[in-house]
């Protein structure tokens, strides 16, 4: 038991800290449900960012385009077929016809797009640098061109209606934990732990004959995978899908949360979630405008975009390590009495071991 708290007391405690804020959200507010199931969604997406960029160290800004694929294979699988009959006249037979179940809609939203990341990655997981973040960018850029323009597939930039309204927050939070939990599995892993050596010093990781191609090209798989869950997630949130949707603004907020929360810890991809997404309710709020005294006093239009830029701004000067500083968040485990005397027994055996010497 204590090896297991020390070794996964992270997910556990955001976990557990997601789902109080969930809690308390649900019960403080009746119409706090769309927003809960909004930042859980986000969560789902940042956390898939932080598995390829925190641990590789190269930014990427082609990922929602990943979220825009398992969007769109989750509403082929689960959209009514009569609109489907009409408008995606493209589709196979058999996603024309049927309608999935939420369980066959997340899969094909899951293995869509790591299945492009496979195809993507080996050729941009040659470059390095700046180079690479480009590549991720001209591929956000070719998605929303053949998703625009593939009308008897996407419906190009008409809407894809019909889709079941089926997640809510505490589906997203099992989706977020779920998540939460592979990225740091994989960021422990033997495999993870090479892409992070790989990540502070190249040359040497080349030297010591660390694959890191193949290191970088299976965080990108997994990391597709996670953001196309969440892509999924959106579409049976939503109910209806618009290519225009997944570019330049969802790509810039999911960056922020990342580089808010700090780019380099788990921690700090969940921490920048909730607090952007705080942040960015209370400028919603503000703009609607608050009642003070006879009067109502509201913030002109566009201030969501100009706080989170100041906020980043504010980060990137004052803390660029993100509000996690790169920390994992850990609280002292006491050991066990069992624990300790194997602690003890240890310790003895190398201070023997080095008097022998």
């Amino acid at each position: 038991m204590y090896s297991f708290l020390v070794r996964y007391q992270t997910p556990v405690l955001l976990i557990l800290a997601l789902g109080a804020i969930v809690v308390f959200g649900t019960l403080a507010a009746n119409n706090a449900a769309v927003s809960l199931t909004e930042m859980l969604i986000q969560m789902t997406v940042v956390v898939g960012l932080y598995v390829f960029i925190g641990n590789s160290g190269i930014v990427s800004f082609g990922h929602i385009g990943f979220m825009c694929i398992g969007a769109y294979a989750a509403a082929w699988a689960s959209a009514d077929p009569a609109f489907k009959e009409i408008m995606l006249e493209g589709l196979p037979l058999f996603l024309r016809e049927g309608q999935f179940p939420f369980p066959v809609a997340m899969a094909a939203a899951i293995v869509l797009p790591a299945a492009a990341a496979a195809l993507f990655g080996l050729a941009i997981m040659r470059l390095t640098g700046i180079a690479s973040s480009i590549a991720t960018f001209a591929f956000l850029i070719i998605v929303n061109s053949v998703y625009s323009n593939w009308n008897s597939v996407t419906a190009g930039v008409s809407s894809i209606i019909g889709i079941p309204t089926v997640v809510g927050p505490w589906t997203a939070f099992a989706v977020a934990s779920v998540a939460i939990l592979v990225a740091y599995v994989f960021q422990t892993s033997r495999y993870g732990l090479l892409l992070r050596a790989s990540r502070d010093d190249e040359v040497a990781a080349r030297a010591s004959a660390i694959n890191v191609i193949g290191m970088r090209l299976l965080a990108f798989v997994l990391s597709a995978a996670l953001v196309g869950a969440g892509g999924g997630l959106y579409a049976q949130f939503l109910g209806i899908l618009t290519v225009d949707s997944f570019y330049l603004s969802l790509s810039f907020i999911a960056i922020a949360m990342l580089v808010v929360g700090g780019m380099s810890s788990l921690t700090g991809a969940v921490l920048g979630v909730v607090a952007v997404t705080a942040i960015v309710q209370i400028l919603r709020a503000a703009e609607r405008g608050i009642p003070v005294g006879s009067m109502t006093w509201a913030l002109p239009s566009g201030s969501q975009e100009l706080g989170l830029g100041i906020l980043l701004a504010v980060i990137l000067i004052y803390r660029p390590t993100g509000l996690s500083g790169g920390q994992e968040v850990r609280l002292p485990v006491r050991p066990s009495s069992a624990a300790a005397k194997e602690q003890a027994a240890i310790d003895n055996r190398i201070l023997a071991a080095r008097q022998r010497s």
